[in-house]
């Protein structure tokens, strides 16, 4: 049953890409012939090309928020089907547009967040309401997920270890693709095989720490993954 559903779920997800993705690509007149704002204001720090299956790593991970997440726990009370539903349905109607809109409009605007898109189009009043609504909503989530991780790095010391040593090949994947020129395909291959390098040191070398100082950890990395150039 799990593999049917799994397998709907796909065919779903390819048929709603062809037909409502391309359709709102041409509503919203896309042109992939135009040059995005990481090519004309290439400064090597908030503006820098990226490939595109590194681009897409990064947007496949940037939606697995609050909503595709808690989403489907609260209708996990309902069954099966209303959490089948709401990832896929979700997905395709809300999450991918929300997504494909957001850095559309972004593009549109020089690269520049949404609330300098709102000032733009709707006015200071508009953008000082949305950052306020953003402000919460991300203070909301990043202490709903971090509450969640230092938890599981409390109780799982190997997945802390794991965890910082796959933030330093990631730093470091990062600058050997971007500052060394090192081919993806083959920094690729070493990346996975790092991995699972980490993965065994983890479980070798596990980290154990109280909840607090996880919790302080945790945070000033968000704060300077927050900063930090992009192709980190």
């Amino acid at each position: 049953m799990a593999l049917i559903l799994i397998l709907v779920a796909i065919v779903a997800f390819i048929i709603a890409y062809v037909t409502y993705g391309s359709w709102l690509a041409k509503e919203w007149g896309i042109d992939i012939s135009r040059k995005t704002p990481a090519h004309t204001m290439t400064d090597g720090v908030d503006y820098v090309p990226a490939k595109a299956p590194v681009l897409l790593g990064h947007h496949f991970a940037s939606i697995a928020g609050a909503g595709p997440i808690v989403g489907p726990i609260a209708a996990s009370m309902f069954g099966w089907l209303p959490v089948f539903l709401w990832i896929v349905l979700g997905s395709i109607f809300v999450g991918g547009v929300h997504d494909f809109s957001s850095l559309f409009s972004s593009i549109r605007h020089e690269g520049k967040s949404i609330g300098h898109v709102i000032e733009k189009n709707i006015g200071l009043s508009g953008k000082k309401l949305f950052d306020l609504f953003a402000w919460l909503t991300l203070a909301l989530v990043i202490a709903a997920f971090a509450n969640i991780v230092v938890n599981t790095f409390v109780a799982v010391p190997a997945v802390g270890t794991t965890s910082i040593l796959f933030i330093i090949l990631a730093v470091g994947f990062g600058y050997a693709t971007n500052r060394l020129n090192v081919p993806l395909g083959i920094a690729t291959v070493f990346g996975v095989l790092l991995v699972i390098a980490c993965i065994w040191l983890g479980l070798i070398f596990p980290i154990v720490l109280p909840f607090n100082v996880w919790y302080i950890i945790i945070l000033v990395y968000i704060f300077i993954a927050s900063v930090a150039p992009v192709y980190i």
